[in-house]
């Protein structure tokens, strides 16, 4: 049952400390609409989830007296949420002259009721693959540097320790910890240039890239060494997965990646074998395929050619066309399919994005959907989005139950699923 909480307006002063309104009621940003959160779309806080001021922006909220929306002086708080949650409605603000933009992240909008906080957003996924509650850091580190002491030739397990210990990956953790997906970067290149893009952005973009990406090609050799040592650590249910946030396209390495595939199923590695990708490359599929993948999970903002455009501004592939004929090129394989879809509230719970990703998922017969948030400043975002989105929202928990009634066979998730076996 959906919690019966109204939630408190929260602003922050410019040392940063936030307040809870007595007045004003928590608003949602959807699109253009603001509006009060829907009781089905909220959830108390996780752990691991972050609350914070939005400079140059003033928090607003809602006046039941007076049925008015009103703006405060103070700052706008917004939360950022643990991974396994979907973000259902943004933070309402007002954005002031000389506002800085925003770092690419996900904004849910945030209140307070009944002595905790609460967010517009919902549990998609209740593996915990990405919480580290109860696990000392020294335990990463010293599983990171066992890797390097046992693989001291092996460049990928140096970069993977320094993410893990430096830039405090949850992939290169998990590594280090010898559990659950093992990430394997492979790529220096991309053949897209995503408006948010994490692991580059030129100079004059205005935002700061949050990865580094890999300098280097690493040999198959490298890449299964890797592979097998994850193997012997993690025998319940192991991942391994190409495309990771610290490089560019997986699939302009295809051939690297398939010999490291083929060698590590040749000397047993079993498990899930997965590539996430932006399935710009249709022909680099069948021979993963043979090689040993069996997963393949594809990014998009939209299934909408025009807004997928604007956002990953193809520079070395076809665009929508090529994702297509990726995905159906995967299934023809045998490939189990995910969709790695970016939600942003206000434009993918519209009704002309809920129709296109029905008959997207219902034509190729997608298996999977990754409900990941859109991590992005929220009004550039919908500066690019606008001229393709007509319509009201219907919400997150309508869009889901609408995609699934039309999808029977459609599951839903936040990570790559393990799927057994080879």
């Amino acid at each position: 049952m959906a919690p019966t909480v109204r939630p408190n307006l929260l602003y922050a002063d410019e040392s940063g400390q936030i307040y809870d309104h007595p007045g004003l009621l928590m608003l949602t940003r959807r699109g253009d609409e603001l509006a009060l959160p829907r009781p089905d779309e909220m959830t108390p806080l996780p752990p691991g989830s972050d609350v914070f001021l939005l400079p140059g922006r003033k928090a607003i909220g809602f006046d039941e007296e007076t049925g008015e929306a009103i703006q405060l002086e103070e700052n706008a708080v917004a939360a950022f949420v643990c991974p396994a949650y979907t973000v259902t409605g943004v933070a309402a603000y007002a954005t002031q002259d000389e506002a800085p933009i925003l770092p690419l992240m996900a904004y849910s909008a945030v209140g307070y009721a009944n002595g905790r906080f609460w967010v517009a957003a919902k549990k998609v996924d209740e593996d915990r693959r990405q919480i580290f509650e109860g696990i000392p850091n020294d335990r990463i580190e010293k599983g990171a540097q066992k890797w390097l002491r046992k693989f001291p030739d092996n460049r990928l397990v140096g970069h993977l320790a320094r993410c893990a210990l430096t830039f405090c990956c949850p992939a290169a953790k998990n590594l280090a910890l010898g559990r659950f997906e093992a990430p394997l970067p492979t790529s220096q290149a991309c053949n897209a240039r995503c408006v948010g893009c994490i692991s580059y952005q030129p100079e004059d973009s205005g935002f700061c890239s949050p990865q580094n990406r890999i300098d280097f090609r690493p040999t198959p050799q490298e890449v299964c060494e890797i592979m097998m040592e994850h193997n012997r650590h993690e025998k319940k249910r192991p991942v391994y997965s190409f495309g990771q946030g610290c490089e560019g396209e997986p699939l302009t390495e295809a051939k690297t990646i398939a010999k490291a595939i083929a060698a590590f199923r040749a000397a047993g590695g079993e498990g899930t074998v997965n590539i996430n990708t932006n399935a710009s490359l249709p022909e680099t599929i069948e021979p993963l395929a043979k090689a040993g993948l069996n997963s393949i999970r594809v990014s998009m903002n939209s299934a909408n050619p025009a807004l997928y455009q604007a956002y990953y501004r193809p520079a070395g592939y076809s665009g929508f066309d090529a994702v297509r004929n990726t995905v159906t090129e995967a299934k023809r394989n045998g490939l189990f399919v995910s969709l790695n879809y970016l939600f942003f509230p206000g434009v993918n719970d519209t009704e002309g994005e809920l129709t296109m990703l029905q008959d997207f998922v219902t034509d190729l017969k997608v298996d999977f959907i990754q409900l990941r948030n859109l991590n992005l400043d929220p009004e550039l975002y919908l500066d690019l989005a606008k001229p393709f989105v007509p319509g009201p929202s219907m919400g997150f928990t309508n869009f889901k139950k609408r995609l699934k009634k039309a999808a029977p066979w459609l599951n839903f998730g936040y990570f790559n699923p393990f799927l057994g076996g080879e």
